[in-house]
């Protein structure tokens, strides 16, 4: 793995803003907001911080202001709204399995994120005379949310070579010793933004009798997935990543093996009977999904799926390639400022590409300084530390964390000039405020900004769990 910076395209400039992405591809609430600086006045917000939490699409919010009137309890229930409520939210299963090529009996299960997706995908592993069937695979790039879950079950890790080829082969010796049941792999980096092979990865499982489960949580939102075309067994994403609010994910896959797992959430809705010490769970997508479900989180998720298999696809990427590629020819030609990358192939851009994830730090600054000074003195969002990822942050040299800029649908490249502005301030001119840390954060000292006034009087530090190196 390297933490070089990416060569300078010998092509272009980045004072030439590519016409594809001068305005918002869709529209997203909030894009209009305006962030109060620390020096005074305000400016609009330029949110570079799609990776964590996606603004949601407007024609989203627009349906859920339509539907929250009949938003009652689902399922068993006789009433007109309980009706409502349960056609809208079974009905968001097919809308979903379509967004991603799902097979007819793919199960499609309602869950709180990729997160809980993945943790349920583990309590189903299969099991033979009471033992494992074999072992899960995963590398040592993946999000904490498709790492952890495996560490409570038979699993085995593999380090990701220098190139995506060298790992693809790293993964092929593993899968050929046999023993391996399940490979765990990601769609997209959070970290980088860069795709794996799914195709070739699925193929590859296949061929010595492992399933393949895939992190969608970054792919999803950027790039269309076809469980059937490339044959994945199973997918797991996240609304709040997708322009959705309400914090709902999906796992959408093969059955078998879900509808003899442990049920995730033990509870009403769940069972076919329950006696005083005993019950019989039910199958499907129930059998997971104990309790009252979200059901306006379903239906947001659902909605903004059918906006993005609408969207023309060229024109799509053709957007965000043309943030990112600005964004990182801008970046290289600052002084002590370094674009990180996994894989080889993406410095000569090759391989299958990136998403709308940029993945950078600054000579002689911690990352959470830096945003903190972006956010307060230029009012640019983005995130910093260690991206749930500890693993891959420390093969790249970065144990203390770095800086993560991301984009979308809404984005423009504004977005990206602010950004890339000050940083040059920030190189030339050094911070123009100073700043403490309060609760494992990096804060303006001394801040006398309003706030709306239902927020609280220093947003953001309050029960802050930071990402730090102990």
């Amino acid at each position: 793995m390297s933490t070089a910076t990416i060569p300078t395209p010998t092509a272009g400039r980045c004072d030439a803003r590519p016409a594809t992405a001068l305005r918002p591809l869709s529209a997203v609430s909030g894009a209009e907001i305006q962030a109060p600086l620390i020096q005074g006045g305000q400016v609009r917000y330029a949110n570079l911080d799609y990776g964590a939490s996606a603004p949601a699409l407007s024609v989203v919010s627009a349906y859920l202001n339509e539907i929250l009137p009949f938003y009652a309890s689902v399922h068993r229930g006789a009433g007109y709204a309980s009706q409502l409520s349960t056609s809208v939210y079974e009905n968001a299963r097919n809308i979903v399995r379509r967004f991603v090529g799902g097979r007819d009996d793919d199960a499609v299960i309602f869950t709180r994120n990729t997160t809980d997706s993945l943790n349920l995908l583990a309590g189903c592993l299969p099991a033979a005379d009471g033992s494992p069937a074999g072992e899960v695979l995963y590398l040592d790039i993946e999000h904490h949310a498709n790492l952890l879950p495996w560490q409570n079950v038979p699993h085995r890790s593999v380090v990701a070579a220098p190139t995506l080829a060298g790992t693809v082969e790293r993964l092929r010796a593993e899968l050929a010793g046999g023993g391996v049941s399940l490979l765990a792999v990601t769609g997209a980096s959070n970290v980088t933004g860069e795709i794996l092979p799914i195709r070739e990865l699925a193929a590859l499982a296949h061929e010595f009798g492992a399933r393949i489960v895939v992190d969608a949580a970054q792919l999803a939102p950027h790039r269309r997935i076809d469980l059937t075309v490339d044959d994945v067994d199973y997918l797991a994403f996240s609304g709040h990543k997708l322009y959705a609010p309400f914090g709902a994910g999906v796992l959408v896959g093969r059955p078998d093996w879900l509808d003899a797992g442990t049920p995730h959430l033990a509870g009403g809705g769940a069972v076919r009977d329950a006696r005083l010490d005993s019950v019989s769970w039910t199958t499907g997508p129930a059998r997971h999904e104990g309790g009252s479900p979200n059901v306006l989180g379903a239906a947001a998720l659902a909605r903004a799926t059918q906006v993005l298999e609408a969207l023309d696809e060229q024109e799509w990427h053709a957007h965000e390639d043309a943030i990112r590629s600005y964004l990182v020819q801008g970046l290289q030609e600052l002084d002590g400022v370094s674009v990180h990358h996994i894989f080889e192939e993406t410095a000569r851009g090759e391989g299958p590409g990136t998403i709308g994830v940029v993945n950078f730090s600054v000579a002689g600054y911690d990352a959470g300084l830096v945003a903190a000074y972006l956010s307060a003195e230029h009012g640019v969002g983005l995130r910093d530390g260690r991206f749930c990822a500890h693993p891959l942050l420390k093969r790249l040299g970065l144990p203390a964390g770095s800086l993560r800029a991301s984009f979308g649908l809404g984005s423009r490249i504004e977005d990206a000039e602010r950004l890339l502005a000050g940083l040059r301030d920030l190189r030339r001119q050094g911070l123009g405020w100073d700043y403490v840390v309060d609760a494992g954060r990096w804060v303006p000292a001394n801040d006398t900004r309003s706030y709306p006034h239902w927020a609280p009087n220093t947003p953001g530090t309050a029960g802050a769990a930071p990402c730090t190196v102990e």
